[in-house]
């Protein structure tokens, strides 16, 4: 059997993709974990839209601005003008977005953004909302617990997709349309606030295939993730909370972010990041989120799950400071496509959201552009898809199908060792030295007899760390300090 589409993974742009194929189209949509396992669920500050035609341009002006002007500028603008459009048609068939007191839309602002454009829904919880908003309106068949392994590809042309079912099995489909949604790479390093699913396997399959991968040193860390909890993905606070008016300060009240930028708190966040992480440094001071100048009963109604969530943690919000640290929070880089979504070099495989990388980040991403890219590419591929019309004659694949193994013994104890290696040698600052070592150690484990999706993950890893020793001047996030 041959599905007209497969679509690998179930955040906004893999969900967003089955919204908009039609109906009788025969697709299948893979899950690595379960579909709230995405990083789309877990986003708090909202998606940002053009407000009307006035505003396309100085919302294309802001994305350049952040971005370092390393953006693709026709990927912005295609993002830009499609946002009023694909906002309207969500709205239409049934999402609530919050509104203000005149029943109007609630836009809010966030860092680097000169006007407030920003919606949200259910206050902090916008990506769960449109999360669950998207899977309801999914007719088609969804596969939990698949893993994917490997893309059966073949003179520049994708036939399926094979991926573990179990520990032990796994299972080879085949589709006219392949379409990747699988996100990003949070989990191959320490600390980060990515659903643990989110592994960037994906694109070291993309490696492997000789395919192009894009930006990958350009990582964004996010400035305000609570300090202090045992587990990986860190507790996020969101931007929105800086765009409403809370500050960052020292443990002695001090906003020290205007020593670094005239616009503090909403200055753009590699240079947050930056700021909070050297001034920690060389002050030896704790750094804080101050969340005093609201009133709690606004704060409850506006941010209800930051709310809940820090209460859980013994945090009486918002009369007190919450200490913060910088993690890691999204990949502006990825596999390298065209205007049309479409994977460079290839016929019919797509791919769409953190998984891609169309240029519209540039070297930074603008916040809450990530779930409109989402929504606007998905769009994409699915429209050029369905005016190519491509199929593929299956027997055509010849390739031999490999038996992987999933997980082997000594996997555990490289994973851990990749996660610090990468937090500590590519992360917020990074040096020649530590780049080089730290390529080194993952080219070592590369030669190691390890599991599939460890391998697929140092293969990753490795094209991170390539690319961050490549670009040898700072540009946005990427910031490469002397030795």
């Amino acid at each position: 059997m041959v599905y007209d589409y497969v679509i690998i993974g179930t955040g906004i742009a893999g969900l967003n993709a089955a919204r908009l194929i039609p109906k009788d189209k025969k697709v299948l949509v893979l899950c690595k974990k379960s579909p709230w396992d995405c990083n789309t669920f877990w986003a708090q500050g909202g998606i940002a839209t053009a407000v009307d035609d006035s505003d396309i341009p100085v919302h294309i002006e802001d994305t350049l601005t952040a971005g370092a002007f390393y953006n693709d500028k026709d990927a912005v603008e295609l993002l830009s003008k499609k946002s009023l459009k694909t906002i309207t048609n969500l709205i239409d068939i049934g999402l609530q977005f919050d509104l203000n007191n005149q029943g109007k839309l609630a836009f809010t602002k966030e860092a680097a953004h000169s006007r407030s454009r920003i919606l949200h829904a259910d206050g902090d919880a916008t990506g769960r909302m449109l999360h669950v908003f998207l899977l309801e309106q999914c007719e088609h068949e969804i596969v939990t617990n698949a893993v994917v392994n490997d893309l059966l590809i073949k003179d520049d042309i994708c036939y399926g997709v094979q991926f573990f079912t179990s520990e032990t099995e796994q299972r080879v489909v085949y589709a006219h349309n392949t379409i990747i949604a699988s996100g990003g790479v949070g989990s191959i390093y320490r600390y980060h606030t990515n659903s643990t699913a989110i592994a960037g396997e994906v694109q070291g399959i993309i490696c492997e295939k000789g395919l192009a991968l894009k930006d990958m040193e350009m990582m964004q860390f996010h400035p305000t993730v609570v300090k202090g909890t045992h587990f990986a993905r860190k507790p996020l606070l969101s931007e929105a909370l800086r765009g409403e008016g809370a500050h960052i300060v020292d443990e002695n009240g001090y906003r020290f972010l205007f020593d670094y930028h005239k616009d503090g708190e909403l200055a753009p966040r590699d240079v947050v990041s930056r700021s909070v992480f050297d001034y920690n440094k060389k002050t030896g001071y704790g750094i804080f989120l101050d969340l005093n100048m609201f009133e709690k009963t606004w704060f409850k109604k506006r941010f209800p799950n930051i709310y809940a969530n820090l209460k859980d943690l013994g945090y009486d919000l918002p009369f007190e400071k919450v200490p913060i640290s910088p993690a890691f929070h999204y990949a502006m880089g990825g596999i390298e496509t065209s205007i049309d979504a479409k994977v460079k070099g290839m016929k019919n495989l797509y791919a769409i959201g953190e998984s891609a990388c169309t240029g519209v980040h540039g070297a930074n991403r603008l916040a809450s552009n990530s779930l409109l890219e989402g929504l606007v590419f998905s769009e994409v591929a699915v429209e050029d898809s369905l005016s190519n019309n491509f199929k593929i004659s299956y027997e055509n694949y010849s390739n031999n199908i490999s038996s992987y193994v999933r997980n082997k013994k000594i996997d555990k104890q490289i994973k851990n060792r990749l996660r610090k290696i990468m937090w500590e040698a590519v992360s917020i600052v990074r040096t020649t030295s530590d780049l080089e070592k730290a390529l080194n150690q993952i080219e070592d484990y590369l030669k190691e007899d390890v599991g599939r999706l460890l391998y697929l993950r140092l293969l990753t890893a490795k094209s991170i760390l390539k690319s961050a020793l490549k670009r040898e001047k700072s540009l946005g996030a990427h910031y490469i300090k002397e030795n």
